[in-house]
């Protein structure tokens, strides 16, 4: 591979990331002893927008695949395809990263099946090695390849929860939605809105996470906060604004529609 192919998986601009903890200094040192990674925590806290970062930051290139139940060992390492002349091997994301050292970040890796995510395990312990079987080659990981993967441990039912086997090949970092200062500062960021906006956003999101397993499965997430501050932006009023991105995704029972519609209208 050129360096050319790897050029274009790098990331040119500085990803917006607001540090939470110490998470940073741990992925660093994470990424010099090439330790696999596993980010834990809900949906929409940041643990993809973290990994850009950290790309941008260490100058490593990124791959990043969005996981499936459909998706099979082959969508990963590669397959033979058919063309004019004849068949000819296509290296998957997983293959590539292995071969040019960039980092793959897994993200929702509980998504996939679980004889799926096996192929990972070569790469993620001593050896560092992916067999690519039907084609005969054993490739040897670039010395700058790190694996990373996400889900939300949480949401996922027993079925769907990550092997032992797997588990253990990783160290994990822990995800939350920030304190409310912070999440503030992130969605008026993001959101290109005032201060003392951000704010109620952050204290409506508050409300839903206080009804998580009380009728919700999960709460209001800092990337809905987002969303609901980019429609103020643009001029919506407020309480639509929450309606359309905040109440209306979360949930279809209109007894907590009307719950979280009050909780919009005491901040709006």
């Amino acid at each position: 591979m050129s360096e050319i192919d790897r050029d274009q998986y790098l990331i040119k601009d500085e990803p917006y990331y607001r540090p939470v903890q110490n998470e940073v200094v741990m992925y660093e040192a994470a990424y010099d002893a090439r330790m696999p990674v596993m980010l834990k925590g809900p949906t929409g806290c940041g643990k993809s927008r973290f990994v850009e970062y950290m790309a941008w930051k260490i100058g490593a290139p990124l791959i990043t695949v969005a996981c499936n139940e459909d998706m099979t060992a082959s969508d990963l390492v590669g397959r033979f395809l058919l063309d004019i002349n004849g068949t000819k091997w296509q290296d998957g994301p997983l293959t590539v990263a292995a071969r040019i050292g960039a980092i793959c970040y897994l993200d929702e890796v509980v998504e996939a099946r679980q004889d799926t995510t096996v192929v990972i395990h070569p790469l993620t312990d001593h050896r560092r090695q992916l067999p690519l079987e039907k084609k005969g080659e054993l490739i040897h990981a670039h010395p700058d390849f790190q694996i990373v993967i996400s889900y939300n441990p949480g949401y996922q039912s027993l079925m769907k929860d990550l092997k032992q086997s797997t588990k253990q090949r990783f160290g994990a970092l822990d995800f939350d939605y920030p304190s409310a200062d912070i999440e503030t500062e992130i969605v008026a960021h993001e959101g290109h809105i005032d201060k003392e906006t951000a704010e109620k956003l952050v204290q409506v999101a508050q409300r839903s996470r206080n009804l998580k397993g009380h009728g919700l499965d999960e709460g209001m997430s800092t990337r809905l906060l987002v969303y609901a501050a980019q429609l103020i932006g643009k001029g919506i009023d407020p309480q639509s604004a929450c309606r359309m991105a905040l109440v209306r995704p979360l949930t279809d029972d209109p007894d907590m529609r009307d719950t979280l519609d009050a909780a919009v209208n005491t901040y709006f």
